[in-house]
């Protein structure tokens, strides 16, 4: 049985496609044992409660430094014996620590086609005004391993969304999600849980 933490800073929704998976039976072999955020009012805490996980809140406005956080965060999260950390929206730098110790065991969706439109600066809506800026056609999302460059780990899985006419970022947002985010970020947990991909 894969034991996954889900690291969250908000609303939650790539959790809700991991729990909606699960229990369709579309991730097998897996169980969430902590939902993590920095953000106490994050809706993600609310989507743990009512699935019986355990919710936790730690965030760097706790602790005095950063490294400070970084070692709680780290002792945080050795305490649940994890197999995969699945970053679902964390909007705070993994420290480089956590990323040696839990090497190739940590992944990350980015809602674009790595490498477009990632890196530092990179994350909610920020992605879909650039995409759209741009002009682009085609967008997606990602999910690859995470490394200590910023969306720069080995990829997993990545899914084509089209670029419509008329496009706002948050309807661009909304499609990403819907038809790449919720279906490659389960897909992969489930790869991992049965040994498709190591």
């Amino acid at each position: 049985m894969l034991r996954i933490g889900v690291l969250v800073s908000g609303g939650g929704t790539n959790l809700q496609a991991i729990f909606d998976a699960i229990e369709s039976g579309r991730i097998t072999n897996t169980e969430v044992a902590v939902v993590i955020s920095n953000n106490a009012g994050a809706y993600a805490l609310e989507r743990a409660k009512e699935h019986g996980v355990e919710a936790v809140c730690l965030s760097p406005k706790q602790f005095g430094t950063r490294e400070e956080f970084n070692e709680a965060l780290l002792e945080k999260i050795d305490r649940y014996g994890l197999d995969l950390i699945v970053l679902a929206g964390f909007l705070v730098t993994i420290p480089p620590a956590m990323i040696e110790k839990y090497r190739n065991r940590i992944i990350n969706i980015h809602p674009s086609l790595i490498p477009s439109f990632c890196g530092v600066g990179y994350y909610g809506l920020k992605v879909h005004e650039a995409a759209l800026a741009r002009g682009v056609k085609i967008t997606g999302a990602t999910v690859h391993f995470v490394d200590e460059g910023m969306d720069s780990g080995p990829i997993i899985l990545q899914k084509a969304v089209e670029v419509l006419p008329g496009d706002t970022p948050k309807v661009l947002q909304r499609r990403v999600m819907e038809q790449a985010e919720w279906v490659i970020l389960p897909q992969a947990i489930h790869m991992i849980a049965n040994g498709m991909i190591g």
